[in-house]
């Protein structure tokens, strides 16, 4: 059974998801610190603990 549940494309993601994309990315690539100070990230768990704080602060409004 297929279900009809469509995943966002990269034409129609919402800015947060750009964010949470974004720096993902940059915990992928390694470039990813912690804060203001040099410590890069290597937990996957705290990668995604930034990416959502960060999307929280754009305070973008939706329909």
């Amino acid at each position: 059974m297929e279900s009809n549940k469509k995943t966002p494309t990269k034409k129609n993601l919402t800015p947060k998801q750009k964010k949470i994309a974004q720096v993902m990315q940059e915990f992928k690539q390694g470039d990813l610190h912690s804060g203001k100070t040099e410590t890069i990230v290597t937990n996957p768990k705290q990668a995604i603990a930034i990416a959502l704080s960060e999307a929280e602060g754009l305070n973008i409004k939706t329909n």
